[in-house]
């Protein structure tokens, strides 16, 4: 295994439609003050769209060391696109994205061309656009230097893929898209499996689902990955 204090670890929260605004206030009050800085560690949330600006906020008030990320964005620019949330009115509010998740491909029909335009929008607005992918076929919009492996089979389902597959996928997409591409594992990620799959060579941190809505479990989860990269 490498030397981990080369790697820079990615643990970000995907709450999907889940939390009320004063519950999501909540959750970032119990995590907030119990993070503590480290330079490869990079912890963020991607609450609901609603909830974002007042994320923000209580993050910024409390200068705690949590960045605040979008699970979308628009193809398009800012204009006359309803029930669209553009990456130029976004960019204030977040510095990441979770773009192509295939949640987003089964139940809205998300094609590879639509994700590829939400990557344009999200660099033209200085976005990180993390893509994910299900699997070694998936395309990946050029030049995309962060990406999460999601194998369909292992999201929501309490049955991850094995650290060492998730390791060799991991290398797949490295050598595809760059020796400098952060790979991130998600499915069914918990605190009894996150140093496994942290402590594989290639893989740079974890895409978290369900166990990201407890703010105890997140914590854990983020102490267990601090302890494995040091």
């Amino acid at each position: 295994m490498k030397d981990f204090m080369s790697k820079t670890l990615w643990i970000i929260a995907n709450w999907k439609s889940n939390k009320t605004i004063a519950e999501a206030l909540e959750w970032v009050s119990k995590v907030g003050p119990n993070l503590h800085f480290r330079e490869n560690i990079k912890v963020v949330v991607c609450p609901e769209f609603d909830a974002i600006v007042e994320v923000k906020k209580a993050v910024q008030v409390g200068g705690w060391k949590l960045e605040v990320g979008a699970q979308d964005l628009s193809p398009f620019r800012a204009g006359a696109y309803t029930g669209e949330e553009a990456a130029q009115n976004l960019s204030q509010l977040i510095s990441l994205s979770i773009l192509g998740h295939s949640e987003r491909r089964q139940n809205f029909g998300e094609t590879d061309e639509m994700v590829a335009k939400k990557v344009d929008q999200a660099r033209q607005n200085n976005i990180i656009p993390l893509v994910c992918v299900q699997g070694k076929e998936t395309l990946v919009p050029e030049g995309c230097k962060l990406i999460a492996y999601e194998p369909v089979f292992a999201i929501g389902t309490g049955n991850p893929d094995t650290p060492e597959n998730a390791n060799q996928v991991a290398k797949f997409l490295r050598k595809q898209h760059g020796h400098d591409a952060e790979i991130l594992y998600g499915g069914s990620v918990n605190h009894e499996n996150a140093k496994a799959f942290v402590q594989q060579e290639s893989i740079s941190g974890l895409l978290i689902g369900k166990s990201s809505l407890d703010p105890e479990e997140f914590l854990q989860i983020v102490n267990i990955c601090i302890e494995s990269n040091v």
